[in-house]
């Protein structure tokens, strides 16, 4: 395995690569969204009109839903040291295991370094609370199977 502090820093900048390109979707849906909307106050086509810019705030306020997930997330990742290495899983912990190896951050799905895969996960996720506050060679029971933690 390479270098575990190494690792650690790919895969700190693969969730902050995952945050940005989120925001950047989101900013860019937002900024056609007004624009539709400026558009649609132009217009005056009577229930058409109103039912158009229902819609449309209807969707501006789901993506500021998403975009308040996303400042969590990037609140997560800048409260994170991935040079810290310790024997307990906590936050930034990189988790080596007989079946799948886990980074304990946001939950940025799977990464890929080097061909080795990883899977970013949020202490809210099921096996990240399963995972938190366990040491090197305990063993955690998810999903009616015995996990091991190796690293």
């Amino acid at each position: 395995m390479k270098d575990y502090l190494e690792i650690k820093e790919k895969l700190y900048k693969a969730c902050l690569h995952f945050t940005n390109e989120k925001l950047t979707t989101v900013m860019n849906m937002m900024h056609s969204n007004k624009k539709a909307l400026f558009s649609e106050t132009k217009s005056s086509a009577g229930d058409k009109h109103e039912t158009g810019r229902a819609m449309i705030q209807l969707e501006m306020e789901k993506l500021s839903g998403q975009l308040g997930e996303i400042n969590l997330m990037d609140d997560v990742l800048k409260k994170m040291d991935y040079k810290k290495k310790s024997e307990v899983i906590c936050l930034g912990s990189l988790i080596i295991t007989d079946k799948i190896n886990y980074y304990l951050a946001i939950s940025a799905g799977k990464i890929t370094i080097d061909t080795v895969h990883y899977f970013a996960i949020s202490t809210n996720s099921p096996i990240g609370q399963q995972l938190l506050g366990k040491h090197i060679g305990g063993i955690i029971q998810f999903n009616n199977a015995k996990i091991l933690i190796f690293f």
